[in-house]
């Protein structure tokens, strides 16, 4: 039976005032290379708030849809408790953030991320200003 390991590290992205998304596919496809797993899974998560990390096909079409469709599900200029607490009109980043969620685990498969022709892994930040996003992520399994 073959031992399991695990690799560390971290990348960053430089994102505009949200809705901003970023295809982070190939930075993970490279991590991964260098992890030397050959079967196992990898785990991404955003760090901070107003951060969050899923899947899409990363064509300009769909990445506009889905920012229209993050803005509708809880959209700037509303009313959020959070701003009688900061004042600070990110209410909105919080919650948007919060229902798409921080991580991601995806398969990894013969040295490589098992993703679907189309899927790509994309961050986004949600926050009403850039921000340069620190995405940790864990690959374990075997060599």
């Amino acid at each position: 039976m073959e031992s399991a390991f695990a690799f560390y590290d971290s990348l960053e992205v430089s994102l505009k005032t949200g809705p901003d998304i970023s295809d982070i596919t190939n930075d993970l496809h490279r991590l991964v290379q260098r992890s030397r797993v050959e079967n196992g899974s990898l785990f991404a998560t955003v760090i901070g708030s107003t951060g969050s990390l899923t899947t899409i096909e990363y064509e300009p079409g769909v990445v506009e849809d889905l920012k229209r469709a993050i803005n509708s599900l809880a959209p700037p200029g509303q009313a959020y408790a959070h701003e009688e607490a900061w004042h600070d009109g990110n209410g909105h980043s919080h919650v948007q953030a919060a229902l798409l969620g921080p991580s991601i685990s995806l398969p990894v498969r013969r040295g490589g991320l098992k993703l679907g022709t189309w899927q790509q892994v994309v961050a986004i930040n949600h926050d009403n200003k850039p921000r340069n996003r620190k995405i940790e992520v864990t690959i374990v399994g075997t060599g």
